[in-house]
């Protein structure tokens, strides 16, 4: 049985910008077969499992002609296979999409047409150019810039030059000189509000606004390379105006975040907020323990704490730890409320982030440190040497030692139980790239939050300059962790992701101003 291809636009560069149904059909993708313009944030969200085939098209440089295309879906569809062909922007405006449906069609493929947000509309709009505005024009007509085979552009001067609307020529990096200078002899004014928009809706956007008679000039000493807008009309002089995504503190700015997705949301959010693109890569991932002596030692520790009658402490030095603890007893059928029959039960958290965890399944942390590390978690707990007969800690097979030795010297009776291994991922399909992005400094600023997240990511990029990295850190752990390779950096103020989301904006800002 034949499986299916949707023909999705993935918008023009910042994630946000796909749709919502583009997104959900990308994340069950078996098989992605992209474009040039797709960005690494976009495609950072294809599932590990699916297949990607590079078709990137740049001008005189075609990874896979256009044939080769049309047969590698028929193909990946005959094998019963959900594929995705991800085209920037949307797949029927200068997409060739027509062309890949007739293939399709002639094989008898089931298909779907997701469309995107394109870019003579998008580009403008995040450099405060409206494509239209009544008090300037009430059109606005879409070109192509691009030359054909045989080096010429097929376009009507005369009649454009004509309109009193805005003009929009796409992929007209090589030809800006011969598209202004070809209005210029139409008879357009020489003083008509000019932009060249490179890359627009990235975060290595760039803009120039001139005239129609000047903008070649002043591309050429703003260095404007491909790929590039061209917008000429009335409506141009607002942009400097309307201006408002350079404004945002981390604009211009991309960022990778090493933490398991699940976990690394608020920081994702409010990075986003900010201006940042976000190429997300986790270096790590979390498994529940299934091995017998663990499981054993694990529900020998929750039936103590049943029927332990004095007082006792439960500890979670993670969020995760949380999730696989309530999971794990879930696994069994044991009713939270059974760990209250008998004496006082507490619970401590490392943290706010593991506290909201735990607010989850309706417990209020009773202790949590005002400065949040293992360390002082273990100096809170060992305060209460007095109140606390036992305490039994939930956390990874690799949980700190800095806690335990703190409890130990406090003559503390613990337990320190594992709900859950930390391990490295592998590789991804997109590693290359993110790789080549590192080594160009495409990349701004690395996230780690914790040790792990930094062994992980060097056992992800073993060639690439870690002395050109700069890492924005949690704690002095994961900081020490990152010097020990030589990277650059920056610790958050407290360990959280709202402080490091602040350090990083705070970086940045600073970096601008210099």
């Amino acid at each position: 049985m034949y499986g299916k291809v949707w023909l999705t636009g993935a918008g023009t560069g910042d994630a946000g910008l796909i749709t919502v149904k583009g997104m959900e059909i990308l994340q069950q993708a078996e098989v992605v077969i992209f474009d040039a313009l797709a960005s690494l944030e976009v495609l950072s969200f294809i599932p590990h499992s699916a297949e990607l085939i590079d078709a990137g098209k740049r001008s005189g440089k075609h990874t896979l002609p256009q044939e080769e295309i049309n047969r590698l879906l028929a193909c990946r569809a005959k094998e019963g296979k959900r594929v995705v062909r991800l085209k920037g922007g949307d797949p029927f405006v200068f997409g060739r999409g027509g062309e890949e449906l007739e293939a399709l069609v002639k094989e008898g493929i089931d298909f779907e047409v997701i469309p995107g947000i394109t870019s003579p509309v998008a580009v403008p709009a995040y450099n405060g150019i409206p494509v239209t505005h009544r008090d300037y024009t009430s059109s606005f007509h879409v070109v192509t810039g691009h030359k054909k085979r045989n080096g010429n552009l097929d376009i009507d001067f005369k009649l454009l030059a004509g309109l009193d609307a805005t003009l929009i020529f796409l992929m007209g990096a090589a030809s800006l000189e011969y598209i202004c200078q070809g209005l210029l002899n139409a008879g357009m004014d020489k003083d008509i509000p000019a932009a060249a928009l490179e890359q627009g809706t990235t975060c290595r956007q760039k803009s120039v606004y001139a005239t129609v008679s000047t903008l070649k000039e002043e591309a050429n000493k703003a260095l404007i390379k491909s790929p590039v807008i061209i917008v000429t009309g009335k409506v141009c002089q607002l942009g400097k105006q309307f201006s408002w995504y350079e404004k945002l503190p981390l604009s211009g700015r991309q960022i990778l975040v090493t933490r398991p997705e699940c976990q690394s949301k608020q920081l994702v959010s409010k990075l986003r907020e900010a201006g940042a693109h976000i190429i997300q890569m986790p270096a790590i991932e979390t498994i529940r323990i299934n091995d017998t002596v663990e499981l054993e030692r694990f529900y020998t520790a929750v039936k103590e704490i049943q029927t332990n009658k004095n007082s006792k402490c439960i500890v979670f030095t993670s969020p995760q730890g949380v999730l696989h603890f309530f999971a794990l007893l879930k696994d069994k059928r044991i009713d939270i409320r059974k760990l209250f029959i008998y004496g006082s039960t507490r619970f401590a958290v490392i943290g706010p982030g593991t506290g909201d965890a735990l607010e989850k399944y309706g417990i209020f942390a009773d202790y949590m440190p005002l400065k949040y590390s293992s360390e002082n978690l273990g100096k809170l707990l060992a305060s209460k040497a007095d109140s606390i007969s036992h305490i039994y800690i939930f956390r990874s097979k690799d949980g700190s030692a800095q806690l335990t030795d703190k409890l130990a010297k406090a003559g503390i009776c613990y337990s320190d139980i594992t709900t859950y291994h930390t391990v490295y991922t592998k590789p991804c399909q997109i590693t290359d790239k993110i790789a080549d992005a590192l080594k160009c400094g495409e990349i701004d600023y690395v996230t780690f939050t914790s040790a792990s997240t930094v062994k992980g990511f060097v056992s992800i990029f073993t060639d690439i300059d870690y002395k050109k990295v700069h890492a924005m850190c949690i704690g002095d752990k994961t900081a020490a962790e990152a010097a020990r390779h030589g990277m650059d950096i920056t610790i958050s103020k407290e360990a959280t992701a709202e402080s490091l989301a602040e350090i990083i904006i705070e970086t940045a800002v600073r970096e601008t101003v210099k």
